[in-house]
């Protein structure tokens, strides 16, 4: 793992940036503070640029940990028992943390954000969310989240999803598998380059969980019906694609299995997915974030998921951040209602 803990000198020097970003805005949702985080983002501590650039160019390993930033628990409040909760209008009691981890993230990548998950909001909020406990989501709990690519059916999936941390009293577990810590040797390499497999659409975008209020912009509404129209055909009918990809003697990944049917494979390519699914699970380690954390996940080179647990809902839940980060926005332009645009359509 790629990991660094923040010094009280660099966290001194975070601090007095994140108050100047504060004095200019107030939420990561604004398109100006989202525009221009790539340019704050090189005022940050040289030694933090240097830690995540290494981690984006040289691809070290999969994972990312940068730890030490200071979360008070009392001030960022109670867990929320719902994102549909957040309040776009009101000041985040987590806007410290949030700006941070944006700031960070944009050293990797552009933000972006999905019209079918979380109101297309770009920074989501993760905790377990009553309803929910046995379902394949984020938001689940009592059911294993299985390991998985994140977005792995979509074609504008991102190259990183990054974690923050901001409560996690009962210690519950990331799961993840990097590329390295995989035994390739009990693997058919070649197979698996082979596009015959299919990934279905995960929960967390299927029409049934669509917000219920109307979308009032004629254009935003052509765009969302567009967005769910598509992830319909890719339920329906998903297209044929390779598991695996790039240099065959260190492949990136692609694949959720708990998303993805093997009865239309032929012997050889089913028993090459059933043998490298074998081995990820041998190679799975839990990660145990604490708050403050802010993981960094190679979206290519590493699968990730989650234990199960008993959420409280009394405000205390576990409680993390996320964001969907790609190195190429211009791949979905299509999507996305212009260039500056971060949410997908």
């Amino acid at each position: 793992m790629h990991s660094k803990t923040l010094s009280g000198r660099e966290n001194d020097a975070i601090g007095a940036l994140v108050d100047r970003v504060m004095d200019r805005y107030r939420s990561v949702e604004d398109p100006a503070l989202v525009r221009e985080a790539n340019l704050i983002a090189h005022e940050l501590p040289r030694s933090v640029r240097e830690f995540l650039t290494e981690f984006r160019l040289d691809e070290p390993s999969g994972i990312c940990l940068l730890s030490g930033l200071p979360v008070d628990d009392e001030l960022i409040g109670d867990t929320p028992p719902h994102w549909q909760d957040k309040d776009p209008a009101a000041l985040s009691p987590t806007l410290r943390q949030e700006i941070f981890f944006l700031l960070c993230a944009s050293l990797l990548g552009d933000v972006f954000g999905w019209s079918t998950q979380q109101n297309g909001f770009l920074m989501h909020d993760v905790m377990p969310i009553k309803g929910h406990e046995q379902e394949q989501l984020g938001s689940g709990s009592e059911q294993l989240l299985w390991w998985h690519t994140e977005d792995a059916f979509h074609p504008f999936k991102g190259d990183y999803v990054s974690l923050m941390c901001l409560r996690n009293p009962d210690r519950v577990a990331t799961t993840v598998a990097t590329v390295d810590k995989i035994d390739w040797s009990r693997v058919d390499t070649a197979a698996l380059f082979t596009p015959v497999y299919t990934i279905r659409p995960d929960e967390s975008h299927l029409p049934k969980n669509r917000r219920s209020e109307e979308e009032t912009d004629p254009a935003r509404k052509a765009l969302l019906d567009s967005a769910y129209e598509r992830i319909t055909r890719l339920e329906e009918d998903p297209p044929r694609r390779s598991v695996l990809s790039g240099d065959r003697a260190d492949p990136y990944m692609c694949l959720d299995p708990y998303f993805m049917a093997t009865d239309h494979l032929d012997e050889r390519s089913r028993t090459a997915f059933e043998d490298f699914t074998a081995a990820i699970e041998r190679a799975i380690e839990p990660i145990v974030l604490a708050p403050g954390d802010c993981c960094f996940i190679d979206n290519l080179r590493a699968v990730h998921g989650r234990v199960p647990f008993t959420a409280r809902f009394d405000g205390k839940d576990r409680w993390l951040k996320r964001l969907n980060i790609t190195r190429n926005l211009r791949v979905s332009r299509e999507a996305r209602m212009s260039s500056p645009a971060r949410v997908i359509f």
